[in-house]
Order: C-alpha cells, then structure tokens, then sequence
C-alpha cells in the first residue's frame, strides 16, 4: 500500500471537470449489452468498478470497446445473453454485482461472481431475496456474501416487492430482472432512492411507469422488453464533485468552477445540506442532458455553521456523508447526522472508521449508533496528523485528502490506491485546481 500526506494547499480556483457518474456508466453499459445493435457513450467513468462491469458484460456475449474517447456497445438483445466461461470478477464494485445478479435472474444462465477481500465481506442478502422470489437460485459463501454461484430462471416470475430498506442497487436489480420476464414485474419504495434506472430504460425505449400512491413510490416494468441502441452523455459524477465542492468550502480564497455536475433531485442531497451550512454554491448553465439534470457549479469559499442534518435526506447523499463529515469539522457549531445505519455496510463501517479518522486531524466528534455529532472549529485549519486507515474505502481516503488541505500539517492516509476503483484522476485534479 503507498501511503501519501495531503498537505495545506493554495486556494483552489479554475475550471475542472469531473470524470461521469459512476451509477450511470454502470448502467449505460448494462443497457448498450441489452440492446440489440451498436450504442455510443461518452464521458464514461473508465475506473476500475465501472472496467468490471465491462468485462463481466464482454463474457457474455456483448462486444465494448473504444472508439477515440467513446466507448461503443454492442448488444445481444435482452435474453441473449450467453454463459460466461469462468467466474465474473467484480473487484471491489458493489453495484456491479447487485445490479448483475439482477440481470441475470431472469436469464438461463449460471454464473459465479467473485470480488476482492473488501467486496467480499458486504452483504448479498438484500438482492438475493427478491431475485429468489422470482425463481433465481443462489449458493453464497456463508454470511451471504461472495463468492457466490447463482442459477436464473428463464421464464422467471414477475413478482411485486416492498423494499424493506431504501437502496437504488435492489430496486435497479428487481427492475432489470423484470425486462426479461412475462409480466409486471413491481417495485414500491417506501422512500425515494435514485432514479437514474427508471430515466435511462426509458431513453432506451422502455415503457417504465412511476407512480405516487400513498406517499409511496410504486415502479413498474412489463417484461418481455426491447431495448433501442442509444447514444448516451453521462454527466460528472456528483459524488466525485463534492469532494471538490467541500474543499473549494474549507479552502480560504477558493473561486472554482465544477463543470458538467449530474444534479439528480435523488443525488444531490450533498449540495442541499452544504447550502444548509451556508456554503456558497451556485448552479450555472443549468440543463438537461440524456434525461439527468445538469449544471455547473460555481463554488467559492464560505463561513460553514453546523446543522441538524435531516434523516430524510439520507438517501440522497448516502456516499457523501463522509465529506459531509470534513465539512462540519470545519463549521461553526454542531453537525448532527442520524438514521446512517446504511454507512456501516458500505465498504468499510464509515461511521466508525470517519469518526476515527477526523479525531485522529484534529477534530472532536462523537459516535451514536446511527450517526455523529461533530463540534465544528470555526473554520480553523485541523491540526492534521496520521496515519489515516482507509481501510481500502476510496470515500475515506478522499474525505480525509480533503480535510488535509485545510489542515496545519497536512493528513497522511495509509493508501490512494482505493480512490482508483472511482476516480482515477482525483490526485491530478486536486493538484490542478489547488496551483
């Protein structure tokens, strides 16, 4: 592992651009392989989760490959996917694996899906339960977790399913099962998770009816389906956006521009919460590309005061809490978070391990069973220290890269090598924007 210390920085200013959403890159290429004949995407996120989905899809019959700097798809046509020849490597990628098994439920295909030892240790559970329902077989390892050998079901059956908790991954996983099944196949999200599934089936000609009932959202899909070739533009990352967005916050003299930022109502909780805190963000060029909202964000230093951070607001923002975290050591006052059961079966347990980490720089913080509460310094720099453990979670070595830069002695953490698996050029741009 190759640790590295993140030092005090300059005002961050400029324009900068970050790499596309890594959601929507997981599904533009899920989609292109469903869809009989060639689609084009640009501006997908080449990390290393996003390269699984890739290869796991190439074992099964689709054809990806570059053309300049799109990627052009191939597809089989949904239930033409044939029998992968060996094991399915997902790497560290949850949401290839969630989303994967979904698809392959309802085709007759079995499949072994593997990871590395992060990967290994997060629950399947979730997923394999509905997908059961529907007639997919599965042999986890013990604990429900990978390595895992599943067993689809070609007809399988259409099912209607209550989320019990909200995640997007389960919902995309009972939806993309659905295309290849007779019937209506039904999802109800008693909260709202993100919807990038729901709007990008549709660019590809899939009839998805989203319905209100009860203060309940119920998603439907009638299966057989076709799916057109399409060419899609993924938007930044805003995940990817917000570790910049809360160091342009933290950083005194920061001007910068976030080009290209996706703002889907269902991700950009972050944003929502740091303009609750008072940071100084606005939208510019706002506008619609591939059925995702979009926008610039012009992002300048601010006095940041600490907040009750509304649980509801959870599910979108869910990956951002750690940032979220840097941000509220640096307000004025208290930072309370609370209903973040989710952060503790992320790839690490990121309550406990940005607890850790922030009280190791400097700041003071208080773990609850369902979040923290951070006393905020005021917006005075952190006195920094280390060795940060990531353990190897790509969001904990970003957020704590960021809490370094406003930092007296800068912020050692024990690997980058994580942040490849999400943003391969976040070193370069941090380097860039803070020159």
């Amino acid at each position: 592992m190759t640790a590295h210390r993140f030092m005090p920085a300059g005002p961050l200013t400029g324009r900068i651009r970050v790499p596309g959403d890594k959601s929507i890159s997981h599904r533009a290429l899920m989609f292109g392989a469903l869809a009989a004949g060639r689609s084009r995407i640009s501006g997908l996120l080449e990390g290393e989760d996003v390269l699984a989905t890739a290869a796991a899809l190439r074992a099964m019959g689709a054809v990806i490959g570059k053309d300049g700097e799109d990627w052009i798809v191939d597809g089989v046509g949904v239930g033409s996917l044939l029998q992968p020849e060996r094991a399915l490597d997902m790497g560290n990628s949850g949401t290839s694996t969630r989303l994967l098994m979904g698809l392959l439920a309802s085709h007759g295909i079995t499949a072994t899906f593997t990871g590395d030892a992060s990967l290994s240790k997060r629950p399947m559970g979730r997923v394999i339960d509905p997908l059961s329902t529907m007639g997919a077989n599965f042999t986890p390892s013990l604990g429900g977790t990978l390595p895992l050998v599943m067993e689809g079901m070609q007809p399988a059956v259409p099912v209607t399913y209550r989320l019990p908790v909200a995640s997007a991954q389960v919902k995309s996983a009972v939806l993309l099962a659905g295309l290849n099944t007779p019937g209506v196949t039904t999802v109800i999200e008693p909260v709202p998770t993100r919807d990038h599934t729901e709007r990008m089936l549709r660019s590809f000609g899939v009839e998805v009816q989203v319905e209100d009932r009860d203060g309940e959202r119920v998603i439907r899909v009638h299966g057989p389906c076709d799916l057109h070739p399409n060419d899609i533009v993924v938007p930044g990352d805003p995940s990817s956006a917000a570790f910049f967005a809360v160091a342009a916050s933290i950083v005194p003299g920061s001007d910068l521009v976030i080009e290209n930022v996706g703002l889907n109502p269902t991700r950009d909780g972050i944003y929502r919460a740091l303009r609750e805190m008072g940071a100084n963000i606005e939208y510019l060029e706002e506008r619609e590309v591939g059925g995702e909202p979009v926008a610039d964000l012009c992002v300048r230093h601010a006095r940041l005061k600490g907040i009750v951070v509304d649980p509801a607001i959870a599910p979108s923002m869910i990956d951002e809490f750690p940032v979220l975290f840097v941000a509220a050591a640096f307000a004025e006052g208290a930072t309370v978070t609370s209903g973040l059961e989710e952060l503790r079966v992320k790839e690490s347990d990121r309550l406990s391990a940005m607890a850790t980490a922030l009280k190791s720089a400097g700041a003071q913080v208080e773990e609850n069973g369902d979040g923290l509460i951070i006393e905020g310094n005021g917006g005075q720099p952190l006195s920094g220290g280390g060795t940060i453990v990531t353990h190897l979670d790509h969001r904990i070595a970003m957020s704590m890269a960021v809490a370094g830069l406003a930092s007296e002695g800068g912020v050692e953490i024990d690997s980058t090598e994580p942040i490849g698996t999400s943003f391969p050029n976040f070193m370069d741009l941090l380097t860039e924007a803070a020159s």
